[in-house]
């Protein structure tokens, strides 16, 4: 199961890459952990990988749309489309930050670069009026009741008694900065890109584009990103140490590994749910559907440890 150096990696980073679940989220907080996340991802590049790099933003959207609403007295507010740039632009700032500080305190003068990406959807997707997608931080019964009735928010119960904000999440269809990408990465450039999935976009019948108020799941992104770049591996690192059948329960089962036809199968079974781990089992599925790299693996596995995964210590493998 160990992997081989010197490949094309798009690593697909956890907004609690960022954000831990029991920190408030400050920006001094988010600066620390993402100091951590590039140690990892920067001995992946010293290994001899080129890396593209995608993030969640699930809690620091969330937080963004709170401050919106509570400032709106003051001050008028952003939709949510230009929150999500303003998110994504962020959180791209500090990933390429600390990680090219990282870079040159081990002797590697190197610039990463964020770029903003938009991606299209399709405006009749079903999505839009079937909200599902988990933002912010959990919220308490009373919490949740108080938001819904004076914020109009739709929410649902995640956990037992542990309720999130959830909007819309259409399928992604196609990266439009996809050649800009392709172009830096063929010239070596590290890039940190498809920010929380990306700024969704639809086309209108005259042909012009507008953004749409939904987000898009960073890991069903990230593995359409992999595909196009033809990727040797897509890491999608989160807070697990391997993917489980029977999760949480007494005959609870952690993989090293499974083909696509096993991952098939258990999702369909239900054993991986649309609010957890079934995501990243869907993209992994779909990337390695599409790719034609007949090298491509995926791996999910925990942050911090990337090499790790790679190597087969922690984490899960899925193959064709």
């Amino acid at each position: 199961m160990n992997a081989s150096i010197g490949q094309l990696i798009v690593v697909a980073l956890g907004g609690n890459a960022i954000s831990q679940s029991h920190e408030e989220g400050r920006v001094d907080q988010q600066f620390a952990n993402s100091r951590k996340t590039a140690t990892a991802l920067a001995d992946l590049i010293e290994q001899g990988n080129q890396l593209v790099i995608t993030h969640g933003n699930g809690p620091q959207i969330g937080n963004f749309l709170l401050r919106n609403d509570a400032a709106a007295g003051a001050i008028y507010p952003l939709p949510m489309e230009v929150a999500l740039a303003h998110v994504q632009g962020g959180m791209g700032f500090m990933i390429a930050q600390t990680l090219t500080n990282e870079l040159y305190q081990r002797g590697r003068d190197r610039t990463v670069a964020a770029l903003m990406t938009t991606v299209l959807v399709d405006r009749n997707d079903p999505a839009f009026t079937n909200p599902t997608k988990p933002i912010g931080r959990f919220l308490n019964k009373e919490e949740a009741d108080q938001l819904s009735g004076a914020e109009g928010w739709d929410i649902k119960e995640i956990k037992p008694d542990q309720f999130r904000r959830v909007v819309a999440s259409p399928k992604p269809l196609k990266i439009m900065e996809m050649d800009n990408i392709r172009r830096g990465v063929g010239a070596g450039a590290l890039l940190v890109t498809c920010g929380g999935g990306g700024i969704p976009v639809i086309r209108r019948e005259d042909g012009e584009l507008r953004c749409a108020r939904a987000v898009i799941d960073k890991d069903l992104v990230s593995a359409l990103l992999a595909a196009e770049l033809d990727a040797d591996v897509l890491i999608i690192l989160t807070d697990i140490d391997r993917v489980c059948l029977n999760f949480g329960k007494p005959d609870e089962k952690k993989l090293e590994s499974m083909t696509i036809a096993e991952a098939a199968s258990w999702l369909s079974e239900g054993q991986f749910p649309a609010g957890s781990m079934g995501p990243k089992v869907s993209a992994a599925i779909g990337f390695l559907q599409q790719s034609k790299n007949s090298r491509a693996k995926v791996y999910i596995g925990p942050q911090g440890q990337a090499t790790e995964i790679l190597s087969g210590h922690v984490g899960t493998c899925i193959n064709k």
